[in-house]
């Protein structure tokens, strides 16, 4: 057995997993978990990146010796550094105000068809070109000698090193996903200096080793690598679905639901663009052929506004509430920023005609309802648009806690439902780095090993489709 310290960086919390590895043998032991607060400051909202790099040495401490330290975290955001390599301030956040109305003065170089035909990225208002865009004029930007994405930065912090992992770059709209390197047309275009960025490394790529002064730090003995792996944490979380043979769908949720498929090559055609489906890069040569909608951060944030309320409860009443009496559309730019997310559901309701959510349990029911059709409707879209039929959804990731959510999404998907392993982007993270330490096989191989190690659980679908046919034809105004 070899043990990998999985540091795992999610939207509200940072965790640092401690995975096992052997011959037919697969652990994973969390050893710290800490908070990720974004702070609003006078300037926006930023990322206390300086909190996160804490929590990980803190967590690499309370992991005791390992053989390979790897890092995955959200996407999109990054840190500028100056000549001497220090740190210019503290990330932007995604959900930060700067890029509103920045897409359209982008398009007007670059059009949206030709920037989707050439990098196969999901228009959303805080992809890492529209925050580059935002800040061309700004002094920061201006002293800039490199740009480092939030993993990327902190392996830079552990090793002193350098890099771009390509599944997070694949996020930026700055990568073509054909040639798996950079849109140098479409950033020399909009007078984006690609320069800014260290050189790409792939999964499972050497990263550096852990500083003399990170060891001292965390009780490590050296010399300890860093693997890169699926920086994006979507991409450690698909190489993690247990999946046999290419016939299924996925469903990674928390914050975010990232629904789609795994495909051998991007689907770069106008539907997909107007379908507002994504080509991100993925383990192997694959595509992460995805939607994002808005995922739990809908619940999250009436639960916040409610005070905290048991969970449990509420999802125990909100079963007990009249199937899709009220749905709202999951992936509307609408719900994006926090605050307030109770009345913006209702309102939204009331504006399309249908019964407001009186209670928090209907609240919560729209909420679910809602994300089970939005799962429904890229599922069935991403089959239509890449040619792709499934027989079986994947649901990974925190959601698979919300046993109401997995029934809803097979009820309205049609298909049986598998969900599990509820850490999917630490494990991708773990198997990644034992891999590229010869301890894992092929991705087929790994996804065999998290079938016969994890606990998994299959919801079958009750009913027909039909009252999801009219719901979503009443959300479309049908």
């Amino acid at each position: 057995m070899r043990t990998y310290a999985a540091v795992d960086l999610g939207a509200s919390s940072g965790r640092v997993m401690a995975g096992r590895v052997g011959p037919g043998a697969l652990e994973l032991t969390e050893v710290h978990r800490f908070p990720n607060r974004p702070v609003r400051v006078p300037e926006g909202l930023r990322w206390d990146v300086l909190g996160l790099y804490a929590g990980v040495l803190e967590g690499l401490r309370a992991a005791g010796q390992v053989d390979s330290v790897g890092i995955d975290s959200w996407a999109v955001d990054y840190g500028l550094l100056d000549a001497d390599g220090a740190l210019l301030g503290n990330p932007v956040h995604y959900r930060d105000a700067r890029t509103e109305g920045v897409a359209e003065k982008v398009w007007a170089t670059v059009p949206a068809a030709e920037l989707y035909a050439a990098t196969g990225l999901q228009y959303a208002p805080f992809n890492t070109l529209y925050q580059l865009a935002a800040a061309r004029s700004t002094a920061q930007l201006g002293r800039a000698r490199r740009l480092l994405l939030i993993p990327d930065l902190l392996s830079y912090w552990l090793t002193g090193e350098q890099g771009t992992e390509l599944t997070n770059a694949s996020t930026t709209q700055l990568i073509d996903p054909r040639t798996r390197d950079w849109a140098y047309g479409v950033a020399g275009r909009l007078g984006i200096d690609l320069g800014l960025f260290a050189p790409l490394r792939r999964p499972g790529d050497p990263a550096g080793v852990l500083r003399p002064e990170v060891l001292e730090e965390t009780g490590l003995t050296g010399p300890v690598p860093v693997t890169a792996v699926g920086s994006h944490d979507t991409a450690s979380a698909v190489a993690a679905v247990p999946a046999a043979g290419e016939r299924f769908a996925y469903i990674c949720t928390g914050t975010w639901s990232l629904a789609g498929l795994e495909l051998d090559a991007p689907v770069l055609t106008e539907e997909s663009r107007a379908a507002n489906f994504t080509n991100e890069l993925g383990l192997d040569g694959t595509v992460r052929y995805l939607r994002n909608i808005m995922g739990l951060w809908l619940l999250q944030e009436c639960v916040r506004a409610w005070g905290d309320p048991d969970l449990d409860t509420l999802l125990r009443e909100a079963s007990r509430v009249p199937a899709l009496r009220s749905v709202v559309d999951a992936g509307d730019a609408a719900f994006l920023a926090p605050g307030r997310m109770p009345e913006r559901i209702a309102g939204a309701c009331r504006a399309s005609g249908q019964p407001v959510p009186a209670s928090r349990a209907e609240v919560t029911r729209c909420i679910l309802d809602s994300l089970a059709l939005a799962h429904r409707r890229a599922v069935e879209d991403a089959q239509r648009l890449a040619g792709h039929a499934v027989d079986v959804v994947h649901v990974v990731g925190g959601g698979t806690r919300n046993a109401l959510l997995c029934q809803l999404t097979a009820d309205a998907c049609g298909l049986p439902v598998v969900a599990g392993p509820t850490e999917a982007a630490a494990l991708g993270n773990v198997l990644v780095q034992a891999r590229a330490h010869g301890r894992a096989g092929d991705l087929a191989g790994m996804r065999e090993l998290l079938a016969r190690t994890q606990p998994l659980a299959r919801y079958e679908p009750r009913g027909g489709t039909g009252r999801w046919r009219a719901a979503q034809a009443r959300l479309a105004g049908g």
